[in-house]
This record gives structure tokens, sequence and C-alpha cells, in this order.
């Protein structure tokens, strides 16, 4: 049986000890195969998912990552959302215990109604999942 070592980030340890009573805090693992094996064709560790879905595009070419944080306010209805984008691309929104495989069921299990989430769900420096879409078809 091998061993499994974690080694958390002082970031992800300083979130853990700022996380309040019950609340959920989401990591993602991923797996480095350090024993020397050749690379697989798509060039990932052995056992690292690619990503899926309708952000795989954003993460394989470097306009997302796994762990950024995206945020999801509407001033108006009073609601906020923090979701943050796991390696084989889902949203894992903050609270909820799924995640989600695209930004618009991630917004909808906030709004609670069909929401676009491409238009919603912005990155820290304040730009909509759609302007990175847009910009992925650009280039």
């Amino acid at each position: 049986m091998p061993t499994v070592s974690l080694h958390f980030d002082n970031s992800v340890i300083a979130r853990l000890v700022a996380a309040g009573p019950g609340e959920t805090v989401h990591l993602t693992l991923s797996v480095d195969v350090s024993s020397g094996a050749a690379p697989s064709a798509d060039a990932r560790p052995a056992g690292v998912v690619a990503p899926q879905g309708p952000l795989a595009g954003l993460l394989l070419e470097g306009l997302l990552a796994a762990g950024d944080v995206l945020s999801f306010r509407q001033q108006r209805a009073g609601r906020e959302a923090v979701a943050t984008v796991s390696s084989d691309g889902r949203l894992v929104v903050e609270g909820h215990a799924v995640p989600y495989a695209s930004p618009s069921k991630a917004a909808s299990a906030v709004t609670g109604s069909p929401a676009n989430g491409w238009l919603m769900w912005r990155t820290a420096d304040g730009r909509a999942l759609d302007d990175l879409r847009n910009q992925l078809r650009q280039d």
C-alpha cells in the first residue's frame, strides 16, 4: 500500500481556521505522481482528471485555473455567492454539497430559478465568465 501525503498551502490552512461553525469548506484534490512514469498523451500525471464540460476550454487555455474563486451578486434580490473552480471543470458553490457542471446550473442553484451563469459569475478581477469565453473564441 503506498503512502499518501497531503500538503496544504498556508492560505488553505488560514481559510480552514477562518471557517465558521457549520460552514463547508471544499477542497479539490489533484494527484501528483512523481514516480518517473512516462506522462500520458495529454501530459497529465496519472490519476489527474482532464477538465470536462463548459469550463474545460477556459481551464485548458489558462483563462481559469483550478482554485480560482468566482463571485455572484444580485444586489436587488440581496443574493451573493462564492464558487471555486475545480480541476475537473465544475463549480463548487459555497454552502452547497454538490458541485455543478455548468455556470448556469450553479447560478440557478443560488437563485432558485433559471439563470445565465456565464453573465453572473465573475472572476476576482470582475470579468464575467462570458468575457473569458469570448476571449477564448477570439484567440
